[in-house]
């Protein structure tokens, strides 16, 4: 596992966007808690929604292969902060380089993909993981998409989830304010579910299904 982790880091843009990585001790930071949780629920079908260059879907798509299961992760991103994810063969390469070919990007936002004969055609996910547009409206939209079709055992990620603050991600000419919290302090108002915080790096909230009364 360190030799993949040397690997991933020689990337510096991959020990960035605030998963509390360290490159000098070759600690993954909340990464082990995404592979930690893909290990655990051995889940067929994951599905990450936006990443800046993959770490997220990469350190997943680690797991899966671990456990070798034949699972897979379905990475949802448009590429509008820059042109990264536009290319197929190049998206292939960048994930092939780290000996993961169990990654399936589409080129797309949640909206389109909800349309697409691949959701329609996905199984349920054990993992959704939530870091695409950070605004109140966007991540409802997410949640509220893949929500029913969760795994019993089901869990969704959402990423920058401390702060409400200005992002500059698409550009000093498309600044907004992420607003992750606001939809997240809802979630935590209904009593179906378990929702619970960890402060480090941009911020993570797990939320799951309440286990049912005994």
């Amino acid at each position: 596992m360190n030799d993949w982790i040397a690997e991933l880091f020689r990337d510096p843009n991959l020990a960035r966007m605030g998963h509390a990585q360290r490159v000098e001790d070759l600690n993954l930071g909340l990464g082990w808690l995404y592979y930690g949780l893909a290990r655990v629920l051995r889940p067929a079908v994951v599905v990450v929604i936006g990443s800046y260059r993959g770490f997220v879907p990469m350190v997943l798509g680690k797991a899966l292969a671990d456990n070798g299961e034949d699972g897979r992760v379905h990475f949802i991103d448009p590429s509008y902060v820059d042109d990264f994810w536009k290319d197929a063969a190049a998206v292939h390469a960048h994930f092939a380089r780290h000996e993961l070919s169990n990654i399936q990007h589409y080129l797309m936002t949640t909206q389109q993909f909800v349309e697409s004969t691949a959701y329609r055609e996905l199984g349920a996910p054990g993992i959704v993981f939530i870091d695409g547009y950070h605004t109140e409206e966007q991540v409802r939209f997410d949640y509220e998409s893949f929500r029913d079709r969760l795994g019993s055992d089901g869990v969704t990620l959402f990423h920058d989830s401390r702060y409400v603050k200005p992002s500059r991600m698409y550009g000093p000419d498309r600044i907004y304010t992420r607003t992750v919290k606001f939809f997240i302090d809802q979630l935590k108002q209904d009593p179906a579910l378990q929702v619970f915080d960890l402060p480090f790096g941009d911020g993570l909230t797990l939320v799951r299904r309440a286990a049912a009364p005994a």
